[in-house]
């Protein structure tokens, strides 16, 4: 029984941080190169919409649903003690810390006080170059951290 539960949760936690790997990927590759060539005033107004939207129930069920998952994985691999368990709990841990606290740690506070900027101050647009900078790059990092994370429970749940 903890073996099947291993099983499942490390599957739909394949899919889970696939999903999430494509939406963050989205933003490294496309959405945040965009903004980048746009006026300061209207890629802080277009970022603050999107960083509302992105809070969505579909949006929030996966990305949190997720590290719900791959956990679960991680603990029924290890309480199992299947072969895969090591690769298992790799994966939850690059998910966990490097997707699921670096967003929460960084990327969400920053979005926060963008979220109190006002897109056409005077200020607005060193306040977008710096925000623009980091949080891409704290992105990436969360980008490299889901993909690596799908790629362990994609082998681990091929085994």
């Amino acid at each position: 029984m903890i073996a099947r539960t291993a099983f499942i949760a490390t599957t739909v936690s394949t899919i889970g941080c696939g999903v999430t790997a494509g939406v963050l990927l989205a933003f490294s590759v496309s959405v945040m190169p965009a903004l980048r060539r746009q006026p300061a005033g209207a890629a802080i107004a277009s970022m603050q919409q999107m960083n509302i939207d992105i809070v969505s129930p579909a949006f929030m069920t996966i990305f949190l649903g997720s590290a719900a998952t791959v956990t679960l994985a991680a603990v029924t691999s290890l309480w199992s003690g299947q072969d895969t368990r090591i690769l298992v709990t790799v994966g939850a841990v690059l998910f966990v810390v490097g997707c699921v606290a670096v967003t929460i740690a960084i990327n969400v506070p920053m979005n926060d006080a963008l979220a109190a900027v006002d897109p056409d101050s005077a200020s607005g647009a060193q306040v977008w170059a710096d925000y623009m900078e980091r949080w891409t790059r704290w992105n990436h990092a969360r980008t490299v951290a889901a993909i690596a994370a799908t790629a362990a429970m994609a082998v681990a749940s091929r085994r």
